[in-house]
């Protein structure tokens, strides 16, 4: 009896989950060595011959485009965690290979599926609480946030400029869009732009927009600026039904011409009357309006994008406005001052201070595309886990201390734990040390002798991370040293892996349609 299609294929039993695990595993192996300060960068290049050089994990995986369901799943712990929290992405990927590594190793010994899940979500819990008590004590202010956006940022393509440089420059954006009972992390946005060094990054209160004047007799800057945002085009109008005007004479052609200008430049007085100092524009502007508006010193953009225009009226305050009648001072939006000024072939109108303020965005600059694009990953990953930092109030310590200290916790744990969901829960612990164990290999030590000293000297001085200084690498308490993370980071790396781990590791049937 035929069910399927002749054309499916079906994969059952141990070896389904061999070919999952091995899908997974090879997702995890791809990216484990950007982790850390000395970890190393991909080139990715697509069919259209792109190239993105990085060691962002979820850019990674995004660009690899993978096909195999079970590695998706691995796939989609990177962009989880990207979501959630905005770095990890990596040390998630890693962790769920490991998980799958290990409960491979248990299904070989004959251990079920099921009593694997019941295991690790029972280490997942214990590895919470472990979490929970590795939390700092001191209270998360500017020298912490500026410790957790540089150690995030240490090992990425920061170029000629610091991550310590960069990671004020991550602080002083992140504490500007603080409030009262949350941190507004969409208010800050990153712009990039080729043509200077990275020392040139700057932080700008309030938003910036790729646009050029419409006339070039505009002025190049504006204070205390009245701003209005149309979606009106200023031309002439013209029917939506093809016609053909027949002119006899000469009085006719001008008064045809007559009744153009006059339309056109009743546009031009209605935005003059109207107050304001400086309009963008969703619609396409005739040249005779801007030259009419340039005459009066105003500043007009026009073509905007629609997220363009939607950014400026959240920055200032401004109100869309669908017909010039209905423009009245009441929808402007005000800025301290705006100002153009060009970059090699590119405008960019730079919308500052006053109600635009509340916005506030890194300006970076690099001297290549593949440079200010990575930069642009690494400084955005740094304002994430600034932001959750401050958010939180919690931080836990970096270099695979936490890790240590985790299956340390969850090793204890385990020994209460009957029947052989014990060895699952030992197994996660043992995956646990993938972390501290990259470390080291990416640092140049041995990971085995590195792994033994770092358990060694957290049962003595109760904190121990591999800490890499310049040519060094020193086992210590890492908040002696800065290197700090996120609470939330180690969390959402811990529960996302271990949902994306047992999920696989219960599929026992593959099929799969042609």
């Amino acid at each position: 009896m035929f069910i399927m299609s002749e054309d499916s294929q079906r994969t059952q039993g141990r070896d389904a989950q061999s070919s999952n695990i091995m899908a997974g595993k090879a997702v995890s192996e791809a990216v484990r060595t950007t982790l850390g300060p000395r970890g190393m960068d991909k080139m990715l290049v697509d069919s259209g011959g792109e190239v993105v050089i990085t060691n962002d994990g979820a850019t990674i995986l995004n660009e690899m485009d993978i096909e195999h369901p079970a590695a998706q799943m691995i796939v989609e712990v990177a962009e989880s965690q990207e979501e959630e929290v905005g770095d990890g992405t990596t040390t998630a990927a890693v962790i769920a290979g490991n998980l799958l590594a290990e409960a491979e190793d248990l299904i070989e010994q004959d251990v079920h599926a099921t009593t694997i899940v019941e295991g690790y979500h029972e280490a997942s819990r214990i590895a919470l609480d472990a979490i929970a008590e590795q939390i700092g004590e001191a209270d998360v202010d500017d020298d912490v946030l500026k410790q957790v956006a540089e150690s995030s940022m240490t090992g990425k393509g920061t170029g000629g400029l610091t991550a310590e440089s960069l990671a004020e420059t991550v602080v002083e954006a992140v504490r500007h869009v603080e409030g009262d009972d949350s941190v507004e992390r969409d208010n800050i946005t990153v712009h990039t732009q080729i043509g200077a060094s990275t020392n040139a990054t700057e932080l700008v209160p309030g938003i910036i927009v790729d646009e050029e004047p419409a006339h070039d007799e505009m002025p190049d800057e504006v204070e205390d600026a009245s701003i209005a945002v149309l979606d009106v085009e200023l031309e002439v109008r013209t029917g939506e039904v093809d016609a053909e005007y027949a002119i006899d004479s000469i009085d006719q052609l001008n008064a045809a011409i007559d009744a153009e200008e006059g339309e056109l430049q009743g546009y031009a007085e209605a935005i003059v009357e109207s107050g304001a100092d400086v309009v963008f524009t969703t619609d396409d502007v005739d040249d005779r309006v801007s030259t009419a508006l340039a005459n009066e010193g105003i500043l007009l953009f026009d073509g905007l994008g629609n997220s363009d225009a939607r950014s400026i009226v959240s920055a200032t305050g401004a109100r869309r406005v669908g017909a010039l009648e209905d423009l009245e001072a009441d929808d402007f939006g005000q800025a301290d001052r705006i100002r153009t000024e060009r970059f090699g072939d590119d405008d960019l109108a730079f919308v500052e201070g006053g109600a635009a303020a509340e916005a506030v965005t890194v300006f970076v600059r690099g001297g290549t595309e593949h440079m200010v694009d990575e930069l642009e990953r690494a400084i955005g990953d740094a304002l994430d886990v600034a932001a959750t930092a401050l958010a939180s109030g919690e931080v836990v310590p970096g270099a695979g201390a936490t890790e240590i200290a985790v299956a340390d916790k969850i090793r204890q744990e385990a020994a209460g734990i009957e029947g052989r969901k014990q060895l699952a829960v030992t197994s996660f612990a043992d995956a646990l040390d993938i972390v501290p164990r990259t470390l080291a290999s990416n640092t140049g030590q041995d990971p085995i002798d590195s792994l033994v000293d770092l358990r060694a000297a957290h049962e003595s001085e109760g904190r121990a991370g591999l800490i890499t200084d310049g040519e060094t690498v020193t086992i210590d308490d890492p908040f002696e040293y800065g290197v700090v993370d996120p609470a939330d980071v180690k969390r959402e790396a811990i529960e996302s892996a271990t949902e994306a781990a047992t999920m696989i590791v219960r599929i026992d049937d593959v099929i799969a349609a042609e």
